[in-house]
């Protein structure tokens, strides 16, 4: 997600602290992680999507289940909801969009809130309480991640000046389908679209539109696939016209947000608190005279999109409980040039800076082991090496994990790329 958490708060009667059910995708929280009214994404009941004769999910034109581009230039654009008097914190807008795209349910797994909206699963009561995943779990969940790895590879070779995030956000939803996979945000909580693209200031949650990128924008795709019951979420930052377009700052900005999260990663390993990635994180973007933002958050991952534990990019004492072989998460700190305070847009989804300045974000699905932890949603053969990974005194290269068995892979990946590259 989001790149989208859970929310959490403190009973004032019980003292008792229970978690917001199935909570909306990132929710603000105070300084310790708590809020006492969680934020809702979408406050207006939503009328229940039409589901088309064809057995699919969503909008378009198309009688065969699939979405065509003829398809979407057909179909009527949506202004997204906004008001005449709202104050933008910088140079991006909300642009018009496309609407729903079209999942085939005869051949693709639905997640529960697929039709509806609303996520069914609630997270255990204590956040201290996690899953543990089965070996067969796991072996889906590494399916998922690949998948996810594959779709994000896709959507960011896709970037280019001129391209609209709209356009890519039709290769992420086709590519998905082929995979076999639903696109996790796609209704998700009345969510629109099938991936978040967010642009320059947008912190997380963007919504695809018309906009056309421009050379020297960066921008985050956020990726999350549900394939065979399980989702993979992955992000990673893109320079719209490549390394040379970006200013010195930026360019500075996301290298700094690589390796604050390489950092956090590698501290993953059974018996360490969760509670401890945050200082990790906040320790080494202060350094370099950036802030983490503290009203999103990661979170736990399986069969459902967003559960327990929660992964607070900043220092704090949470009881968010002890790391474990078979605990699957997501570490995905988002990192200003600026001020970490947050503007929410009226279409109740996009969160900017509320200063204007810019943000970056990285994201793996992860899972402990026994002996360390690993990238679910790791890099593969034909990704991309990004010069936040070239250029890393953090971490040389792309990064796998801990464990031995993913090591000798980014070892042989890493002889591959950085030669190629």
């Amino acid at each position: 997600s989001s790149t989208m958490m859970m929310a959490s708060y403190y009973s004032k009667a019980a003292a008792v602290l229970l978690l917001a059910a199935s909570a909306t995708a990132f929710v603000p929280t105070t300084s310790r992680g708590v809020s006492l009214e969680p934020l809702c994404m979408n406050k207006k009941k939503k009328q229940r999507p039409k589901v088309n004769s064809n057995k699919g999910f969503g909008g378009g034109s198309s009688s065969s289940g699939t979405i065509t581009s003829s398809a979407l230039e057909s179909d009527m654009l949506i202004r997204p909801k906004t008001t005449s008097n709202f104050q933008y914190a910088g140079s991006i807008r909300p642009g018009l969009q496309t609407p729903k795209r079209i999942v085939p349910s005869e051949k693709i797994k639905f997640p529960d809130y697929a039709l509806d909206g609303q996520p069914k699963n609630r997270p255990a009561l204590f956040p201290w309480v996690i899953e543990t995943k089965k070996p067969e779990e796991i072996e889906k969940m590494r399916a998922s991640g690949r998948c996810a790895r594959e779709v994000l590879d896709l959507a960011g070779r896709a970037v280019r000046p001129g391209i609209t995030t709209d356009e890519i956000d039709r290769i992420v939803h086709e590519a998905s389908i082929e995979r076999g996979a639903y696109p996790s945000p796609l209704n998700y909580h009345n969510f629109p679209k099938s991936c978040c693209t967010s642009v320059n200031e947008v912190i997380c949650h963007g919504i695809p539109d018309d906009r056309q990128l421009q050379e020297g924008d960066i921008v985050n795709i956020d990726i999350t696939c549900y394939l065979d019951g399980y989702h993979g979420d992955c992000s990673e930052m893109f320079v719209v016209g490549g390394e040379d377009a970006v200013d010195p700052v930026g360019k500075r900005l996301l290298q700094t947000t690589y390796d604050c999260w390489v950092k956090a990663l590698n501290f993953v390993k059974p018996g360490n608190d969760y509670k401890d990635i945050g200082a990790i994180i906040e320790d080494h973007v202060t350094r370099e005279g950036f802030t983490t933002v503290k009203s999103f958050c990661g979170h736990g991952i399986g069969s459902v999109f967003h559960t327990n534990p929660n992964i607070l990019h900043y220092k704090n004492s949470e009881p968010a409980g002890k790391m474990a072989a078979g605990h699957t998460f997501t570490i995905e700190p988002m990192i200003c040039e600026n001020g970490n305070n947050y503007l929410m847009w009226p279409d109740d989804w996009t969160a900017t800076t509320k200063d204007g300045g810019r943000s970056a974000q990285f994201e793996h699905t992860l899972l402990i082991t026994p002996d360390g932890v690993e990238a679910l949603t790791g890099k593969i053969e034909t990704s991309p090496v990004q010069f936040w990974e070239r250029d890393s005194n953090v971490h040389k290269g792309l990064w796998l994990g801990t464990t031995p068995s993913a090591k000798e892979r980014e070892g042989a990946l890493n002889s591959n790329l950085l030669n190629s590259n």
